[in-house]
């Protein structure tokens, strides 16, 4: 078990950041905000109206949680992936059962939220773009709930969530390594207690899963490069996680950094993503566009 918690805590933030990043935009703070009750929203996006009445679809900073409203190749393969991460592919005997239990557990989380959001919340914005699927219009944010508790680390904690995804400095201060470590021991936390999806981790098949997620991703990767339509192009700064992911090499955990990198200048400035080095950069330059 100890090693199998060491594991996590090596691979937890697939997400995080390389040096030399653009300055971050200062944040602005939403007080007094509410939920809208939507029938698309999970545990990790969601729309909320700030006190003036203006409304916002949301990207909580750092937690990822499970796909239950499933529609499309790209949201099966992320329910995959997000399944594979808790070592759970197995659970029940068979994948329908498994798939059934990580929805299951996605809509547990909507309603977590949902339950935590009942009381006035804030929410705290850089207004950075958080386009994933391109379904919604979102934004990166923050939420602290009525008694002060970090939303994604709730959810984290409490196993409706996966330590994963983009990062910021925090409203109080804390720098994004530092709360990227705090959701870290978080999870390590709800793992121990075999919290949410923790409770359906198979320990001796998680190192296999996870590494057979990574070698499905660098095939898909070398699968599609030079294969791309002639003249097909995105730009960086504003393209969805799943255009990112149509990239030669890049993966999940590769988009959400160049997500988290942006503003971008030029392809080059790509070279300071961690993840893509001269080799990759140069396999995806034809196909990006500074606008």
């Amino acid at each position: 078990m100890k090693t199998i918690l060491s594991l996590i805590a090596a691979a937890v933030w697939l997400g995080a950041t390389a040096p030399g990043h653009a300055a971050e935009k200062p944040m602005e703070t939403l007080k007094n905000c509410r939920l809208v009750p939507t029938d698309w929203a999970d545990g990790d996006s969601f729309e909320i109206e700030a006190a003036e009445g203006k409304r916002h679809t949301i990207r909580l900073y750092g937690a990822d949680c499970f796909e239950w409203h499933v529609s499309d190749e790209s949201d099966a393969r992320r329910l995959r992936a997000q399944r594979r991460y808790f070592g759970m592919t197995g659970f029940g005997g068979s994948p329908e059962r498994s798939i059934m239990a990580a929805k299951e557990l996605g809509e547990a989380a909507a309603k977590e939220v949902v339950r935590m959001l009942e009381k006035p919340f804030t929410v705290s914005t850089a207004y950075a773009d958080a386009m994933g699927d391109g379904k919604h219009k979102r934004v990166y944010a923050f939420v602290t709930t009525a008694d002060g508790t970090d939303l994604a680390g709730h959810l984290v904690k409490a196993g409706l969530a996966r330590a994963f995804g983009v990062a910021h400095e925090t409203p109080d201060g804390r720098s994004k390594a530092a709360y990227q470590a705090m959701l870290g021991d978080l999870e390590l936390q709800a793992a121990k207690r075999g919290a949410g999806a923790w409770a359906k981790t198979d320990w001796e098949r998680l190192p296999d899963e996870r590494k057979l997620e990574r070698e499905e991703t660098e095939d898909l990767g070398l699968a599609t490069s030079g294969k791309l339509p002639d003249g097909w192009k995105i730009d960086p700064n504003t393209a969805s996680r799943d255009d990112l992911m149509k990239l030669p090499g890049v993966g999940e955990a590769t988009a959400n950094r160049i997500i988290e990198g942006r503003p971008y200048k030029s392809p080059a400035d790509l070279d300071r993503v961690e993840g893509i080095g001269p080799r990759t950069l140069e396999r995806l330059k034809p196909h990006l566009e500074i606008r």
